[in-house]
């Protein structure tokens, strides 16, 4: 992991996936299981795993209307962004354009949501493709020249490696049952700012 801080990461070769990387969006999904589903004691470390199904408890109807209700546009413009992502990604914004590549289906809520979170970004700098799929980002990602992916879901990670495309884990509960070491997981936005922003411009 420490070759990131001795080798710094062209922001022109990197992207990012949105959901649990720059917006924390298990967040809103584990408020509205509270505030709707009564689960009092459910918190964002009580989802270790990726699949929401294995590892939450309700019926499997009403977590999917949980879910989709996370996503829609209403919960989407309400979710609060991943501590540091905002002023890393402002910083990474002077080096050249923000590209992220997202599984939803339809990327329209979540750009806003980018524009209104990133507001010192302009527009243009600001670039979305939603897949609608996980396995579908590889050849995105391929077509974009991207190197460098910052990702939370394990087996997208497996699958860019494989195609020599360097993943970086953003530490979250639900990647953190296999311990990968084979890829290099990112702490904090702080800690992602040093291997990538000039050392003068990293967060501190």
């Amino acid at each position: 992991m420490t070759v990131y801080s001795k080798r710094k990461i062209p922001p022109a070769e990197l992207a990012f996936d949105i959901d649990g990387v720059v917006a924390d969006t298990m967040v809103m999904f584990v408020d509205l299981a509270r505030k709707r589903y009564g689960l009092e004691d459910f918190t964002k470390d009580h989802i270790d795993c990726y699949d929401l199904h294995q590892c939450v408890n309700l019926d499997s109807e009403v977590l999917n209307e949980l879910i989709c209700m996370t996503l829609d546009d209403e919960h989407t413009l309400r979710t609060p962004p991943v501590p540091g992502a905002p002023q890393v990604l402002s910083r990474l914004a002077q080096h050249g354009p923000l590209r992220f590549v997202t599984a939803r289906i339809w990327p329209e809520s979540i750009t806003q949501w980018l524009h209104l979170t990133l507001e010192d970004v302009p527009k243009e700098q600001i670039q979305v493709i939603a897949t609608g799929d996980p396995g579908k980002k590889l050849q995105i990602l391929k077509e974009m020249n991207i190197r460098f992916f910052v990702e939370d879901r394990l087996e997208t990670c497996r699958q860019l490696a494989r195609e020599d495309i360097q993943p970086l884990l953003f530490d979250q509960p639900w990647n953190r049952k296999t311990l990968a070491e084979e890829f290099p997981r990112v702490q904090s936005w702080s800690q992602l700012s040093e291997w990538v922003l000039p050392s003068s411009a990293a967060l501190r």
